[in-house]
C-alpha cells in the first residue's frame, strides 16, 4: 500500500515537471494588436463637365456698315451654329462690356470676343474690363486690330491675332503683358497681295475655322497652360492659314527629321522653321526639343486656305 503511494507521488511529480517544460517551451502569447487603418486613397478628379456654350460678342471697326460686313457674316453662321452672337459697333465698347461681365455674373458662360479693326482693339478693351473683376475670358480674335490696341491681359485664356503688319488702318502687332500663361498665336498675312485691312475679316475659310473653335471651346478639358508656347507666324504668300491656338515642345527621337515631324503632326513644313528658327533641313539630335503648333482638337484633313475676294487696289 505503501508502495502504491510512492509510485502515485511519483507520477504527481513527474507530470508537474513535464507541464512546466511545455510551458516554458511555449512562447508567450502576444498581445493582440490593432493595426492602423490605411489611408484612403484620393478620390479621382471628377470627369470634365462640358462648359455651357459660350456668348460671342462681335464688334466692327470704324464705318463698321461698310467696311466690316464681314463680321457681320461671321456672326450670322454663329447664329447658325447655334450660338449667342450679337454684333455691336466698337463706339459702344465700354456699354457691352459692362452688359458681358453683368451676364456673366448673373450666369457664367465663356466670352468670346471678335473684333476688326477698331473691334480688335475693342475686344481686348474689353478684356481689361473683366481682369478687373476676374472674370475670365474663354477666346478672343482680333482681325487686323488698331495699332493703338493694347497687351493681352492675363485673364485671356486664348488669343489669336490675325493682321497685316504693314497695314495703316489696323497693323496692330497685339503682345501679352508679361507673365501671360495662357494660349497665343500671331498670324501676320502682309506676304499676302490678296488681302488687304477692308477685306482680312471676309474669308470664308477663316470664319469655318473660327466657327469650329468656339463650337469645340466648351468641350476641350482645360489644357495645362505651363505648356503652352506662343506662336508668331509671317504667314508665306498664297499658302495654308491655319488657326492654331499655340505650340507644344515635342521631344526629338533617333532619325527624326524636321520634315518627319512636320508630317507627323500634320503642320506644314515652314511653320516648324519659324517657330524654331531654324532651316527646313535642319539637322536634329535626339532629346532636341521641336516647338509644334496644335489645335483645340486634331486638325481636319484638308485644311483652310485663306483667300477672301481679291482687294482693290493698293492696300490700305
Amino acid at each position: 500500500m505503501i508502495h502504491l503511494r510512492r509510485l502515485v507521488a511519483l507520477a504527481a511529480i513527474v507530470l508537474l515537471a513535464w507541464s512546466s517544460g511545455v510551458a516554458a517551451a511555449s512562447p508567450p502569447k502576444s498581445k493582440t494588436t490593432t493595426s492602423a487603418p490605411a489611408t484612403p486613397a484620393a478620390p479621382p478628379p471628377p470627369p470634365f463637365e462640358p462648359l455651357p456654350p459660350p456668348k460671342v460678342y462681335l464688334f466692327r471697326g470704324a464705318m463698321g456698315p461698310i467696311f466690316s460686313t464681314g463680321i457681320d457674316r461671321l456672326s450670322e453662321k454663329l447664329t447658325q451654329a447655334g450660338f449667342s452672337a450679337d454684333v455691336y459697333e466698337f463706339t459702344l465698347c465700354r456699354l457691352i462690356g459692362n452688359r458681358a461681365i453683368a451676364s456673366y455674373k448673373e450666369k457664367a458662360a465663356p466670352i468670346v470676343l471678335i473684333g476688326h479693326s477698331m473691334g480688335g482693339l475693342c475686344s481686348v478693351v474689353i478684356s481689361e474690363m473683366a481682369a478687373k473683376e476676374n472674370i475670365p475670358i474663354s477666346l478672343v480674335i482680333a482681325i487686323d486690330p488698331a495699332h493703338a490696341t493694347g497687351d493681352v491681359p492675363l485673364n485671356v485664356e486664348r488669343f489669336i491675332n490675325i493682321f497685316l503688319s504693314d497695314s495703316v488702318l489696323g497693323g496692330g502687332d497685339v503682345v501679352t503683358v508679361p507673365g501671360f500663361r495662357g494660349h497665343y498665336a500671331s498670324y501676320d498675312l502682309k506676304e499676302n497681295a490678296r488681302v488687304s485691312h477692308i477685306n482680312i475679316e471676309k474669308s470664308d475659310d477663316i470664319h469655318r475655322q473660327i466657327v469650329g473653335m468656339v463650337t469645340q471651346l466648351p468641350r476641350i478639358p482645360p489644357q495645362t497652360q505651363a505648356d503652352a508656347v506662343p506662336l508668331r507666324y509671317l504667314v508665306p504668300a498664297d499658302t495654308l492659314v491655319e488657326l492654331w491656338d499655340s505650340g507644344v515642345r515635342v521631344p526629338v527621337r533617333r532619325g527624326d527629321t524636321m520634315e518627319s515631324i512636320a508630317a507627323a503632326n500634320r503642320v506644314p513644313l515652314w511653320t516648324l522653321a519659324q517657330s524654331n528658327s531654324l532651316p527646313e533641313n535642319a539637322q536634329l539630335t535626339p532629346g532636341q526639343t521641336i516647338i509644334v503648333p496644335r489645335h483645340l482638337t486634331p486638325p481636319e484633313p484638308a485644311a483652310a486656305m485663306a483667300t477672301p475676294p481679291a482687294a482693290p487696289a493698293g492696300r490700305r
